[in-house]
């Protein structure tokens, strides 16, 4: 993405906003046909689903030893084609589910590039899918830059009172008694109210946490980068254990030099 500049801190490209280009991904018994990130994510079959809830896709990346984060962001642990993959994730979603610490962390902006948003109008949806968090404290720093940007839409899930000032972006507040702010309540929302058929959710690892004890992950697409990094960062997913485990099924693996893109179904 094209990246707007931060007041007071120089923006750094991140595994959320970087422009490249997205040759490059290959199936792993394949060293000679590439596949481009747009031709991944068309496989997946994302605008065929007509559920009761929508599909949701957790895209995540990982060190080889589970940690999302080198110095507190995911950046460090990238590839260009990490990075296209998860833009055109975006660009075949209705909406992306993301946790207010990660909107923080990474200071989302620009979540397509306008090419990508031509391509969602010729496919009859919104030039940018929905932006969903959940702030069940209406926490929302007003500092993140994509607040600031008139094209975004943004879609606040909380138990508190009070009004997130926008700073240009649509912004939309709904309310849930304490204790009913649920992922079924959440996802249910997303597709009544905002016309939601996919949900990609960017995490953070606790907000995926809670979306696989609720049962309400489809898929995961698992970046997995070539290197080890031990220390105390987050896992992909983070809170008490699952019981019993959620069991995954591998569909798919691609690489991009070192780095592995695996396509798990729960």
């Amino acid at each position: 993405m094209g990246p707007l500049a931060s007041a007071t801190l120089p923006r750094v490209p991140t595994r959320h906003d970087a422009r490249v280009t997205d040759d490059g991904l290959r199936p792993l018994t394949d060293t000679s046909t590439g596949w481009s990130a747009r031709k991944v994510v068309r496989a997946l079959g994302l605008r065929d689903h007509d559920g009761a809830r929508p599909r949701v896709l957790a895209s995540m990346i990982a060190s080889a030893d589970g940690r999302v984060a080198v110095q507190g962001r995911s950046v460090g642990l990238g590839h260009p084609a990490d990075r296209a993959l998860l833009r055109e994730l975006r660009t075949a979603a209705d909406a992306i589910l993301v946790g207010t610490n990660t909107l923080r962390a990474e200071r989302y902006a620009n979540l397509l590039d306008d090419e990508q948003r031509a391509h969602r109008a010729a496919s009859g949806l919104e030039p940018e899918p929905v932006v969903a968090t959940i702030s069940r404290r209406l926490d929302l720093p007003a500092e993140i830059p994509l607040l600031a940007e008139t094209t975004a839409r943004v879609q606040v899930y909380t138990e508190a009172e009070g009004e997130v000032p926008s700073q240009g972006a649509w912004v939309a507040v709904h309310r849930f008694e304490p204790g009913q702010l649920t992922m079924p309540a959440v996802l249910e929302h997303l597709r009544t109210e905002r016309g939601a058929r996919t949900v990609l959710c960017e995490g953070g690892p606790t907000l995926l946490r809670e979306l696989v004890a609720a049962d309400c992950v489809d898929d995961l697409m698992l970046t997995v980068a070539p290197m080890l990094v031990a220390g105390d960062a987050p896992t992909p997913l983070r809170g008490a254990p699952l019981d019993p485990p959620a069991g995954l099924a591998l569909r798919d693996i691609h690489r991009a030099d070192d780095h592995l893109f695996l396509h798990y179904t729960l």
